[in-house]
């Protein structure tokens, strides 16, 4: 809970502090400009609180691990992600995806902090707890925060624990530790597709090369 709490503000506060330019630069998810991603980010705030208001009775079905299934590469055609493109476009201006995200990312924290994580909650017709999902989305904040700055080399990068907590979740979906010499960083950006391993990094990954990239959905 205090990770996604540490998480979630640094991402908003990295997206408070993009210039307008920004918004038209191409983002680290294929095919989505950062504008397209920051409108993403609406939308998954709204999951949060959705899902924090939707309590289960049954018992968990999935935890911060299996609560991500493995997808194939996206191309950016997905009707889903045109459908983001769209309404991000009619946002028109920056300054109006930036106070919508900060309208509805303060209450989606808010939640979080509030919540109870023993709580079961649904979700995809998924039930976790509370602290689970949570823990899930440190790292979806964390892989976006990532994705947010791609092209902007000056931006202030996600926090240390964060990245270290999604290395670790990561790791356990794939079923096994990335290489020691491999940063948290580099572990996530590789492990996730958003970067080809160099040769060197590859002859290091040994066996787990072949279970790359690992797509999550």
């Amino acid at each position: 809970m205090d990770l996604f709490s540490h998480s979630w503000p640094a991402l908003r506060t990295a997206v408070a502090e993009l210039q307008d330019e920004d918004f038209a630069r191409p983002s680290g998810c294929t095919g989505w400009l950062v504008r397209d991603l920051v409108c993403h980010l609406i939308i998954d705030a709204q999951d949060v609180l959705i899902t924090l208001v939707t309590p289960a009775e049954t018992e968990p079905t999935r935890d911060a691990v299996t609560y991500w299934d493995l997808v194939d590469t996206p191309t950016g055609d997905d009707p889903l992600d045109a459908l983001i493109v769209r309404l991000a476009a009619a946002y028109e201006e920056p300054w109006l995806l930036k106070f919508h995200l900060d309208d509805v990312g303060s209450a989606a924290g808010r939640a979080a902090e509030l919540a109870d994580s023993a709580l079961r909650v649904r979700t995809r017709d998924q039930v976790l707890t509370a602290g689970d999902y949570l823990h899930a989305y440190v790292l979806e904040w964390t892989l976006h925060h990532l994705d947010l700055i791609a092209h902007l080399p000056d931006a202030t990068e996600p926090p240390a624990e964060g990245l270290a907590r999604s290395r670790e979740l990561l790791e356990r979906i794939a079923g096994t530790a990335f290489p020691p010499s491999f940063s948290d960083k580099d572990a996530l950006l590789i492990g996730t597709g958003r970067r080809a391993p160099a040769e060197a990094e590859k002859a290091e990954l040994g066996e787990l090369a072949a279970k790359l990239p690992l797509v999550l959905g």
